[in-house]
């Protein structure tokens, strides 16, 4: 057990801390997606986008700096940043109103009207927050902060 630990110790870490800003992140993305769509009366995708854009930038940093210990000044880092981003944002909270739908019919919760459809966008959006979360961790690992030798030589 303490040999398959050493062997994947960084990754741990990384998961570890990934998932601490996550916590902060979520909660004040849960709290401004809330407050837009529920008090404000925006819809789903703008009070949702409005959220992870605010959030994008508190992740941004935090990550760079506590989670993957990023210290180049890589000119293209922001915008793959932001490519990951959009791309988790959009895939993600596309995906979740479908599968809440077919959740939803398929546990026979759907049948009679139960839920309303703020409540319907509410469950979507937390649906749409768990995929988001699962593909943003691989998509900053692998494409926004990746580490390893480039062509030129640098880290």
């Amino acid at each position: 057990m303490k040999t398959l630990y050493l062997k994947y110790k960084d990754f741990i870490m990384e998961v570890i801390h990934f998932g601490m800003v996550g916590v902060i992140n979520t909660l004040i993305g849960w709290l401004i997606m809330a407050v837009l769509y529920n008090l404000i009366h925006m819809n789903y995708w703008l009070s949702s986008g409005i959220s992870y854009f605010i959030g994008s930038v508190f992740s941004y940093h935090a990550n760079a700096k506590l989670t993957f210990k990023v210290e180049s000044r890589d000119r293209w880092l922001p915008w793959r940043f932001a490519i990951n981003i959009i791309v988790c944002y959009l895939v993600s909270f596309s995906v979740a109103k479908p599968l809440v739908t077919w959740l939803l019919e398929v546990s026979g919760l759907s049948a009679g009207g139960v839920f309303s459809q703020a409540l319907f966008d509410n469950i979507a959006m937390i649906f749409g927050m768990g995929i988001f979360i699962v593909m943003n961790f691989f998509g900053q690992k692998l494409f926004v902060f990746r580490t390893g030798k480039h062509k030129n030589g640098e880290a």
